[in-house]
């Protein structure tokens, strides 16, 4: 791709195959020209959603160094378009690729509050916190209007269950009224993805994401609310927002997040032809030393599979940045509180009203 041939709104640059795929087709150059002359356009990007019917919706974690135990996504795919995500890799189980497919190809659970009541009333259901999501984001712009993820919010709050919020969108704030109720009993936690202050980077990492300014606000409405938010920069990524560190953190810590974490990012799969696509045609100039520090943090590759290592990476640069964190944790979060959300409510509520006897 040459550089600036950039498809505006998206972070994959192109379709990308599947590797479980057994033949690829590819369209030849003279009948793409010949279409374009004819005036068709041959890939207007438009975002399709895919009704799906799952028998079960919680998935149980088995990586020992995610931090949660059970995921639940109501969405598979992604419209945010984070050219960095590690979930596109799980589009290809579906059939799909994990570059334009991924983000454009939205498979969609309707049935998930009616999976999610099914299990939580179940009685060999022992409540432990529910991650929404795991994988993709809960609050992608189509949430809006399906508001699948208020129904699910809805059913944690009947049945008094805690669950654990991953987003980088605002649109969180439109079920304030949930959380705040949820967060009266020690029931809800929230992680804010804010990757950068800079909203030009903000705006080729992450297309469809909310605005730095958006996220920045929701996380000083969420605190004010006396909802537990905590900020993950998640990745990462040398050369792009490294430097940002101490100067997010500190601006996160004015904003009311009672933590940080972080992630160094990590291109497994097809990621990494993606990404060095994304380079090719947002960062041609710094493409080379951004791969080449990426590839400094994982033992010169670009990805690193080992468990407690993956994310944090190693070397030199993954050193640099984890000293960093520490130095502004230490500044800015010197009682960073910890995560224990309540699991003592559920058993009562399991019937959907508190058991009198």
């Amino acid at each position: 791709m040459k550089p600036g041939n950039h498809i505006k709104g998206r972070g994959a640059q192109e379709k990308v195959h599947n590797r479980f795929s057994k033949n690829q087709y590819t369209l030849r150059d003279d009948f793409l020209n010949y279409c374009q002359k004819e005036g068709e356009q041959i890939d207007n990007c438009k975002t399709s959603f895919i009704e799906t019917f799952p028998k079960t919706i919680i998935n149980k974690v088995t990586s020992p160094d995610v931090g949660m135990a059970y995921s639940l996504n109501p969405y598979q795919g992604c419209e945010h378009g984070c050219v960095y995500c590690y979930a596109r890799n799980s589009h290809e189980y579906w059939g799909y690729g994990a570059g334009l497919d991924f983000e454009s190809k939205i498979l969609v659970k309707k049935n998930a509050a009616e999976l999610l009541e099914k299990k939580l009333r179940s009685k060999h259901w022992k409540a432990h916190p529910i991650s929404l999501s795991g994988n993709t984001d809960c609050y992608q712009p189509i949430e809006k209007k399906l508001k699948i993820t208020r129904s699910l919010l809805e059913m944690f709050l009947k049945y008094r269950h805690p669950v654990g919020i991953i987003t980088k969108n605002a649109l969180i704030l439109r079920d304030l009224d949930i959380l705040t109720e949820l967060a009266q009993d020690n029931l809800v936690s929230i992680f804010l993805s804010i990757t950068s202050l800079n909203e030009e980077t903000r705006r080729i990492l992450e297309p469809r994401t909310a605005s730095i300014k958006k996220r920045l606000e929701t996380l000083e409405k969420l605190d004010a609310a006396g909802i537990p938010t905590h900020v993950m920069m998640a990745p990462v990524i040398p050369c792009i927002n490294s430097h940002e560190i101490l100067p997010l953190v500190e601006e996160i810590s004015k904003r009311g997040a009672k933590s940080v974490g972080y992630t160094i990012v990590r291109l497994n799969g097809a990621i990494g032809g993606i990404f060095t696509q994304w380079l090719e045609s947002t960062l041609p100039d710094r493409k080379d030393k951004i791969l080449h520090q990426i590839m400094e943090c994982h033992n010169g590759n670009l990805n690193d599979s080992q468990f407690g290592r993956r994310m944090k990476g190693s070397g030199n640069i993954a050193d640099q940045i984890h000293q960093l964190f520490a130095l502004a944790r230490k500044k800015y979060f010197s009682e960073a509180d910890k995560i224990q959300l309540n699991c003592d409510l559920h058993e009562s509520y399991k019937d959907g009203q508190l058991k009198l006897f």
